[in-house]
């Protein structure tokens, strides 16, 4: 029953996290769209560190160098998903308020998307790997 309300609460906050998305872009105030390349972002974070948790075996304690590049690249996106909103602002192509909804938004479903890993990631009866 707790992977249930796990899962219940990690779609409550990326539903959060979009709502905030769509606010910095669709309301009246701000009526530009050119935050939505955060959601390519989104879906590219997990890749590097799904594909390294196949290829790897989790048995040997020390690190490898597969894992550290998953981490770097993961790092690496999630920095840039961070980045591109304050650009596009002192760039004055979003507002400044509009900027401020899509941080927040990044907060969240970052949050979100390390939650899901924290919970469903260990090798238990019910975890990611099934998905």
């Amino acid at each position: 029953m707790a992977g249930i309300k796990a899962l219940i609460s990690l779609s409550f906050g990326g539903a959060v996290g979009l709502m905030f998305l769509m606010l910095g872009c669709a309301l009246p105030v701000y009526n530009k769209y050119w935050p939505l390349f955060l959601l390519f972002f989104y879906i590219l974070s997990p890749i590097p560190y799904c594909i390294s948790r196949r290829m790897v075996d989790d048995t040997d304690s020390a690190s490898n160098a597969c894992k550290e590049l998953a981490i770097f690249l993961t790092t690496g996106i999630v920095i840039s998903a961070f980045g591109l909103p304050v650009v596009f602002a002192r760039a004055e192509v979003i507002a400044w308020g509009a900027c401020a909804l899509v941080l927040t938004g990044n907060v969240v479903i970052f949050g979100t998307i390390l939650g899901f890993f924290l919970v469903f990631g260990s090798n238990d009866d019910f975890s990611w790997q099934q998905w």
